[in-house]
């Protein structure tokens, strides 16, 4: 297939339906998890879900880099802003994440700080170089895929002279985080989470391949295979993990060959490795601290390393009470679940990471499902209830 309306195609998709229905083993139940939000996405706006059999689960995880994003590391991007007078850079997804104090960057920039959406990297080195009088931050979030652009800003700010611009660096990894939730009290001992399998990221594998997956699939002894993002990629993973699970096995396989390979984008590793190094440990919303989870800028290339440049510190800020986003992020629960969905948090209004980002499962489910899913939306609160 050539054209992506092939990866839509309704028989098709019917055709791949009743595989997994005739193939599914009805003594046992199959609970597949998508790290990435865009398969949540695809899921909900196709219908995969209302394809599969009842005995065939998706659990939504956490990749969504925005939704991930601790409420602190916001705190310190405003703070730049205010305190330290930079032009501060963010991705539209980031300015109306709610903040500590009820606050985001779109209200900080409301306020007077100069905080601008761009829609790349180069929009915050064009805007350094047109104003060479005030400090550019960029704020960098993302996994794998966003980070080889990063990288080679700061290569390009080097080399240019550029003395007026560094980047807020909040990249993450996203092998460390599955590893994660597969030591996570849930999933080992509670039972609370079950995952049997996952669904790989696909524009994250193909900047790393497939290989970093193989160590927790034989570690944890749970099938991966890395899928694109059109329904009938989906359908076709899901496929594939149910043969694996009923044979036995725990592979890694690629449905994305289209894309991803074993090895990945070795000039982009290349890139990455020539101007990060692996922070200890790093907080994820949700999962808490991750070791070895994230990226921090080397030495060589401090001068742009704005956390250096400004002195920034680690803020410790806990989730509004009722918002439901960090079990959300483990699995451990979905966002009807929430008693917030729907109500108070909307993506008019919403309360936690998981409805303002485009790609978070409570936007998922508000956009495509909420209106077919059993749990009831209940209680209608308040924005002061919600935020205590």
């Amino acid at each position: 297939m050539k054209y992506v309306d092939e990866f839509r195609n309704g028989a098709l998709a019917r055709r791949l339906a009743a595989a997994i229905v005739r193939e599914a083993d009805k003594s046992r139940m199959y609970h597949i998890m998508e790290f990435c939000g865009g398969h949540t996405h695809a899921i909900f706006r196709y219908g995969v879900q209302d394809l599969m059999p009842g005995n065939v689960r998706f659990v939504h995880g956490p990749g969504c880099p925005v939704c991930v994003l601790p409420i602190g590391r916001i705190d310190n991007a405003i703070e730049l802003a205010e305190r330290h007078s930079a032009t501060v850079c963010s991705y539209g997804d980031m300015m109306r994440v709610p903040a500590s104090e009820r606050r985001s960057l779109l209200k900080a920039k409301a306020a007077g700080a100069d905080i601008r959406m761009v829609y790349s990297i180069t929009d915050a080195l064009k805007i350094a170089r047109e104003h060479s009088d005030r400090e550019v931050v960029f704020f960098a979030i993302g996994f794998e895929t966003t980070t080889p652009p990063t990288a080679v800003a700061i290569l390009q700010a080097k080399a240019e002279g550029l003395r007026n611009f560094s980047v807020f660096c909040n990249h993450v990894l996203t092998p460390a985080a599955i590893q994660h939730i597969l030591q996570s009290p849930e999933v080992r001992a509670l039972g609370t989470v079950a995952i049997d399998g996952f669904l790989g990221p696909s524009h994250v594998s193909s900047v790393i391949g497939s290989r970093p997956y193989e160590y927790f699939a034989e570690e944890f002894q749970r099938p991966v295979v890395i899928a694109g993002f059109e329904p009938l990629d989906v359908m076709q993973a899901t496929l594939m993990l149910i043969r694996q699970l009923n044979e036995g096995r725990h592979e890694v396989e690629n449905e994305y060959v289209r894309v991803v390979t074993h090895e990945g984008n070795l000039k982009a590793q290349a890139l990455v490795a020539e101007v990060f190094e692996l922070r200890p440990s790093f907080e994820w919303r949700g999962l808490g601290d991750v070791p070895y989870s994230a990226l921090r800028i080397k030495d060589a290339f401090s001068e742009f390393d704005a956390e250096k440049r400004f002195q920034v510190t680690t803020r410790r800020v806990r989730d509004a009470k009722s918002c439901e986003c960090p079990s959300i992020l483990r699995g451990a629960k979905k966002p009807t679940d929430c008693k917030l969905f729907g109500t108070v948090c909307t993506p008019e209004s919403p309360i936690g990471s998981c409805m303002v980002s485009s790609e978070g499962a409570c936007a998922a489910y508000w956009s495509y499902g909420r209106f077919r899913q059993d749990a009831g939306v209940s209680g209608v609160r308040t924005h002061k209830e919600a935020a205590e």
